[in-house]
Order: C-alpha cells, then structure tokens, then sequence
C-alpha cells in the first residue's frame, strides 16, 4: 500500500475514532444529567434538519478543493490552487451566513415537518433547531481548511482539529446542561437546546486551530508558489464551474445517511402507529434507531471516512498524471483493508450488543435486538463511502449522485411494507436493501471505468468472513462463560464484559491473520516485520 495513503489514512482514522468514541462516551453523562432517553429525541430533532443544511452550506466544497489543489499540484502549477483556495473563503463565508439565516427562519416549518414524540410541543422543537443553525455560521470555512490541508497531503491538522472540535463541544454540552439543569433549576428544553448550540463553540475551537496550522505552515506554502509551472492558465468561472460540478455529488453522498434517517424520521413513528404499535413502544423504536443504534454503528464507518478523505486527493493526483496501474494498486489495498477491519468490527459489536448498549445507554432488550440486525449492515455504509471517493478521484462523480438515488429509491419503496412485515427491523433492512443497491451500482461502474477486477478482493473477503467466524466462536464462548457471573445489565460489568471479549476476539482474528500471512499481503513490509517481531511464522 502507498506510504502516502497508509499514513494519511491512519492519521485520520486516528483523529476519527477519538473523536466518535469521545462523540459516543458523552452520551452516557449527557443521559444522566437531562434524563433519559425522551429528552434526547428532542436533541436528535434538531440535528437531523441541521446535518441536511450542513451539507448545502459547504456544498460537498471542501472535499472538491482538496481534489483540486491535489490535481493541480500534482502538475505543478501550485498558484491555481491557492486562488481557488482564497476564493473558496469568501464562498463559504457567504454559505455559512445564508444557510444559517434560511434555517433559523424555516425552523417553524421544519419542525412541523418532523414527528416529534415525548410530549415536547412545536415551540420546543423551534427554539432546538434555531439553536443547533448557528454552527452553520463557523463550519463551512473550517471544513474548507481541512480541505485546504487534505490536498496537501497534511492530515495531522484535520485529524487534530476533528479531536478539538469534539473535546470543546463536549466540555460546553455537558457543562452548560448540567448547570441548567442542577444549579439554575431550568428546564429540558433550555439545556438541549444549549446542547445542540455546542455544536458552534466546538467548530470555533476548531476553526481557530486550523487558522493557527495556516498561518505557521504559510512560508512554506509560499516558498512552494515560486515553484509553480505557471504554463496552465485557469479562469476562476472555469475554476467554480469545476468545484460546482465536483462538490454536487459530495454534498449528496455526504448527506446519505442524513437522508436515510429522515425517511425514517417522517415515516417510522406514523407507520408503526398506523398498524397499531402502542405510542411507547413507537417512542422507543424511533429513538433508539435514529440515535442510539446509529451512534454504534457509525464506529466501524470511521475507518472509512478517513480513507475517503486521504484517497480522494491521491486517487486524483494518481489519475491525472495517467498512472492507472498505481489507482488499481491503491483501490486494491484500500477496499481489502477497508473489509479487513470492518467485517470483524461490525460483527463484533453484534455479538456484544448486549453489554455495549447498556454501556452506552441502559439495559434494552429492544436496543440489544435492533443494534445486532442493525450493526452487520454498517459494512455497506463504509463500502457506499469508500466506492463514492473512488469514483470521485476519477472524476465519474456523477454515478455517485445516481448511485444514492438508486439506494434512497429502494429505500422509499420498501420502507412502508418491510415496517408493516416486521416493524422497526422493516426500516432497517430497507435501508441495508438501499445501501445494498447503491454499492453494487458504484461497483460495477468502478469495474467498467478503471478496468478493474474485484476477483482478488472478493476471494479476500471470503477468507475474512471465515476469520470473523472463528472470531465470533471464541467471542460467544468467552462471553457466555463470563456472563455466568459478570452481569452484561449494569454499567461498570457490562463495560468489563467488552474488554475481556473485545481483547478475545480482536486476539483470535489478529492471530490467524498474522498466521496466515495476511499482514505482510495488505501492509507490505511494515506488515511483514511486524509479524515477524512477534515470533508468528
């Protein structure tokens, strides 16, 4: 595998994994401090409407810059990019403050759009989503930076600023909640809606560290325009019609599973109260897909949003400068890496369903059932994302969009009579069903367009599901052999529940991968002596 894109990917996996872990561990105090679980559908209300805008405000543009300082690096004529970057400042200054200003003013509307639960009125869910749009104003400029750092190779200060983010976001959502609701004695609804405008003093914190990156890494980026090309002249119209055409497709695949979720959000409470579920039970179901489930799930998916953002620009760079051989080396490595991990990963929080949840959360027979059918299908949702950046780099970005809809249409289809068959598991195999659909599309336009044969990968991940077997074997006998005296229904056994199994089933697969070479064929040399220091022949 490129040096390049193993360092970049690690380094933003890294700063990813921290930052969701961290993302996913406030929400035990945050349960605590605000009280349950009905409070925080009132959070998720406001967030779901908020990652749709988010989405518009950067238009997938950050992601299309890094394609480009990348492309255009890659031939030498540094000054086009730096002009694209300083124009994109100004773009997505100018995005920030209208989407802010159309969602602020649409929140009525939006809010009676959505089916809100847990006996909180309109006027609550308006004043949550006004608060969650003022993160609209700081975002778009700093997800540009991170673009700006991307197509530079540089992840260190994306990954680093992903952690800040989610460590200041935090620190305020926890403090401010609690001082609400234990020293001001104030109500839920103020603190959520404190919680939810964390999100903009989190990307402040963020954005001013990436300014701090910048401006210390500035001579060197000078030095580099002395030695631009200077043979290419691009028109800044030609420049944005190219960031426009690229950032389409970015804002559509990074909203994917925003959108899934509104299905859900408009269509699974009514569905559920059409066929006569009772109204608790309907409650539950939609909290504990639309904010529980998705939290664990997603971990598996930070491996590859990392290597989405680090393959991009090297994809990009490999295309233009017409070395195909090296994009197929790259896909390659990269999809077998990618289901190396996540086949087991995913697997695994199935099998410790049980533990995790009360962990995260609280004991939930119903939680535990849905996060085990759920948590398999999130080995689409790191496909869909990776297939997307491919096609991407090579510039067929507009299979991604087709793609999407592809999936989305299924996904509408089949949602109603999959509810109606098997309640809230229907919503979520209909969106496995979308993912399903979406993937093997991109696929096949992946194979057609760089020539390339999935034969190895597919024999590769074969041999993986065999691994994550036997990996599960060990799991279930550790498991049900320590649950004979470790209660997986209390927080602090539960947690020692997934340590001991997690570091059992994570030693069983690594094992035999090592044993079976499998190191040295999808990490090279490093890979190679890294066995070989463990004495594994």
């Amino acid at each position: 595998m490129g040096s390049k894109l193993l360092r970049g990917t690690f380094i933003l996996t890294l700063g990813t994994l921290i930052s969701k872990v961290l993302g996913i561990l406030y929400v035990i105090p945050f349960y605590a401090i605000i009280g349950g679980d009905k409070p925080a559908l009132l959070y998720n209300f406001g967030y779901v409407p908020y990652q749709l805008f988010l989405s518009v405000a950067t238009a997938g543009i950050p992601l299309a810059v890094a394609k480009y300082i990348a492309k255009y690096n890659a031939m030498e004529e540094y000054a086009i990019g730096r002009r694209l970057f300083r124009t994109g400042v100004y773009l997505m200054i100018a995005s920030g403050i209208l989407c802010f200003i159309a969602m602020y003013a649409l929140a009525p509307i939006l809010a009676s759009m959505q089916q809100l639960e847990g006996g909180y009125s309109l006027e609550d869910g308006i004043q949550v989503i006004r608060a969650v749009s003022f993160a609209l104003l700081i975002i778009p400029v700093m997800s540009l930076l991170r673009g700006f750092f991307q197509g530079y190779n540089s992840m260190g200060p994306p990954a680093v600023s992903q952690v800040i983010e989610q460590v200041v976001r935090i620190i305020f959502l926890l403090g401010s909640t609690f001082v609400v609701m234990y020293v001001l004695g104030g109500n839920v609804v103020t603190a959520v809606s404190l919680a939810t405008f964390s999100a903009f003093v989190g990307a402040l914190a963020s954005l001013l560290l990436l300014l701090w990156y910048y401006f210390k890494r500035k001579p060197g980026l000078d030095r580099m325009l002395t030695q631009t090309r200077g043979e290419l002249h691009v028109s800044i119209g030609t420049l944005y019609k190219q960031i426009i055409l690229s950032a389409i497709p970015f804002i559509i695949v990074g909203s994917a599973n925003s959108l899934y979720q509104l299905v859900d959000q408009f269509t699974l409470g009514r569905v559920l109260s059409y066929i006569g579920v009772a109204a608790e039970k309907v409650n539950s179901y939609v909290a504990i897909i639309n904010f529980d489930v998705q939290k664990l799930i997603l971990i598996p998916g930070t491996l590859a949003i990392a290597f989405s953002m680090a393959l991009v620009p090297l994809v990009t760079a490999s295309y233009v400068r017409g070395e195909r051989e090296q994009v197929k080396r790259q896909l390659n490595d990269v999809f077998q890496i990618l289901l190396f991990l996540t086949i087991p990963a995913c697997f695994g929080i199935a099998l410790l369903a049980r533990p995790l949840f009360t962990v995260f959360f609280a004991a939930s027979e119903t939680g535990v059932d849905l996060l085990q059918f759920y948590a398999p299908i999130a080995i689409l949702f790191s496909l869909f994302s990776v297939a997307a950046a491919v096609l991407q780099g090579i510039d067929e970005q507009r299979f991604t969009v087709l793609g999407l809809l592809l999936g989305l249409l299924a996904k509408t289809v089949l949602q109603m009579p999959l509810i109606i068959l098997w309640e809230a598991k229907g919503a979520i195999l209909a969106t496995g069903i979308g993912y399903a659909v979406s993937c093997i599309f991109m696929l096949y336009i992946i194979k057609k367009y760089v020539h390339f044969s999935f034969s190895l990968i597919f024999r590769r991940t074969v041999l993986f599901f065999f691994l994550t077997a036997a990996m599960a074997a060990a799991v279930l006998l550790a498991y049900f052999g320590l649950a004979t005296f470790i209660s997986p229904d209390h927080k602090l056994s539960a947690l020692l529940l997934v340590i001991i199994c997690g570091v059992i089933g994570a030693g069983v697969y690594g094992y035999l991968s090592l044993k079976l070479h499998l190191s040295d064929k999808l990490f090279g040399p490093r890979g190679k002596a890294f066995r070989q220091r463990l004495g594994i022949r």
